[in-house]
């Protein structure tokens, strides 16, 4: 008597494959959207998907539903966060992406300029004292684009409190044109 085959596994989306030492490939669809401060997906108006939370290390979450935000066409984004997260890795194939990290400032103890100031570097790319009440003002959407290089399997951003803890919205990864 002979075994059944095993059943055989393709992915059809899949653009681009990702491999650790320590795994066998991984198939990634891109867009990557992950939605910083949500433990489920976040579906936008348009149907794009976000994935929940991950990605981070460190920090803590917070969701503020009922935030009027202005400068975006999806408020939802900016509604949760995650702060003072020292990191956020993602493993990626070795290319050229560009990367979108999405911010709001929606605490209410954050009332002027110099209350929140913080530095992140999006592999090597230094972002030096982000004041988001400056650069955007309060509840209102900012998206920092960065192009990057990817040479060791992974996307890594660093973060960096200088006053009150560094905070984030949401993170976009697409393949380089």
């Amino acid at each position: 008597m002979t075994a059944a085959p095993a059943p055989v596994a393709i992915a059809t989306s899949a653009p681009a494959v990702a491999q650790t030492p320590a795994t066998a490939p991984v198939a990634i669809t891109f867009p990557i959207r992950i939605k910083a401060g949500l433990d489920t997906p976040l579906t936008n108006s348009d149907g794009t998907i976000w994935l929940a939370d991950q990605g981070f290390t460190e920090g803590d979450t917070v969701a503020r539903p009922d935030l009027e935000i202005a400068n975006t066409t999806e408020p939802d984004i900016y509604r949760s966060e995650r702060y003072s997260m020292t990191s956020f890795n993602w493993p990626l194939p070795n290319g050229k992406y560009i990367v979108k990290l999405h911010f709001c400032e929606t605490y209410e103890g954050i009332t002027g300029p110099g209350m929140r100031v913080f530095s992140f570097n999006v592999e090597g790319h230094e972002f030096k004292d982000l004041d988001l009440y400056v650069k955007a003002g309060p509840l209102r959407a900012y998206i920092e684009t960065v192009p990057v290089e990817i040479t060791d399997g992974k996307l890594n951003i660093t973060f960096t409190p200088n006053v009150e803890n560094p905070q984030i919205n949401g993170i976009e990864i697409f393949p380089s044109p």
